[in-house]
């Protein structure tokens, strides 16, 4: 299953009423994202910073990143899918380009996580566009 668009997904929180039904359905984003086969569980992939085990696969094609990801927890597979829906299938310049910081801003996200956490993300989002950085 594609994941939803950004604009999408912030439109999906903005009709929950609460943090609980928002959780839900970032968990329920990460369910839906394929698993990363476990032989790429590798030191290479494993993202530095971040409390729970978060892996990375990039395949670039055409000039167009398609990534695969992992984690061990479920509420970090759902803020991979939030970051998957930025990053996916976009080009270098693209990643470059765009706004993560406003679109964490839109998702009202960071305030309602965990700093463990939120440093987490930033150690995702980091290595995503290292990655990108190192194409442009």
């Amino acid at each position: 299953m594609a994941l939803p668009s950004t604009n999408d997904i912030i439109e999906d929180l903005e009709f929950f009423d609460d943090w609980e039904e928002r959780y839900k359905y970032i968990i329920e984003l990460g369910e839906d994202m394929p698993k990363l086969p476990a032989p790429l569980h590798t030191q290479e992939r494993l993202v530095k910073g971040c409390q729970s085990n978060v892996w990375i696969d990039a395949k670039i094609t055409e000039g167009v990143f398609y990534f695969e990801v992992e984690s061990d927890a479920i509420i970090v597979r759902g803020l991979l899918a939030l970051v998957m829906a930025a990053y996916d299938q976009k080009t270098a310049a693209q990643i470059h380009a765009f706004d993560i910081d406003q679109y964490f801003k839109a998702l009202d996200l960071e305030q309602h996580i965990s700093p463990t956490r939120g440093n987490g993300l930033r150690a995702i989002v980091a290595k995503i566009q290292a990655l990108a950085a190192s194409q442009l």
